[in-house]
């Protein structure tokens, strides 16, 4: 099956641009897991997360098991269509190339939003990047305690924005200068020149499922929102 509903341009059509970072994470109690001792990926709820999303219409197939160091598919627009999601005990995660923005909308912040009101005591994390000429990032951490940054722009230039208050972010986690420093986060920066994605990564702690090559997600196809489909069609087709 394919995904073929509100697109105008072909499957075959090849993108313009293209996505590096596209997470979204929840992390609910206990935050010390070890993302290596996380319980195996379960297929059924990573389906039911993928389509509790707003920009997923319905999701259409199931692709298979992925390594989560496995980049989504980005040469041509039926790509496009396929999003990996992870279940993994209390940690749920989503990628998708809906969240990719150049600066005109917002689509992490959006997910982000409605996520904090289904589980108000997870850690909500964020960190997307798109390729298009330029770099343009968009980075979110939302505590449990109503902490919160969103940061959105083009790295090393100008607009960028941050909304929130990443300093208490900083201190609702008790993260330390030495953490900080390893990250190489430093907010005496100018905003964007701030390393934010790092930066979420710690809100993760040891539980950050990102850089290990044994943990699983799914793969699905799945139909987009007329919405989502028109916005990715001007992002990637412009």
């Amino acid at each position: 099956m394919t995904d073929t509903d509100y697109w105008t341009s072909a499957p075959d059509r090849t993108l313009r641009g293209s996505m590096g970072l596209c997470h979204l994470t929840v992390a609910q109690p206990p935050f010390d897991v070890d993302a290596r001792a996380l319980p195996p990926q379960d297929p059924e709820r990573a389906r039911a997360f993928a389509a509790s999303f707003e920009a997923v219409e319905e999701v259409l197939e199931d692709l298979g098991p992925r390594s989560v160091l496995t980049p989504l598919p980005s040469s041509v627009r039926a790509d496009l269509g396929v999003v990996h999601a992870a279940a993994w005990g209390g940690m749920l995660s989503i990628v998708t190339p809906a969240f990719a923005t150049d600066g005109n909308d917002e689509p992490l912040r959006s997910a982000a939003t409605s996520l904090r009101e289904r589980f108000p005591d997870a850690r909500i994390v964020g960190r997307v990047t798109y390729y298009g000429g330029m770099e343009h990032t968009e980075d979110l951490v939302w505590l449990p305690d109503g902490a919160m940054f969103h940061a959105s722009g083009w790295p090393g230039d100008e607009p960028f924005v941050v909304t929130g208050d990443p300093r208490a972010v900083i201190a609702s986690l008790e993260l330390r200068g030495w953490q900080l420093d390893n990250a190489g986060v430093d907010l005496r920066e100018s905003a964007n020149e701030v390393a934010w994605a790092p930066l979420a990564g710690l809100a993760l702690g040891p539980s950050d499922p990102w850089g290990w090559e044994e943990l699983e997600a799914t793969a699905f196809r799945v139909r987009h929102c007329e919405a989502s489909v028109q916005s990715m069609e001007a992002l990637y087709f412009m």
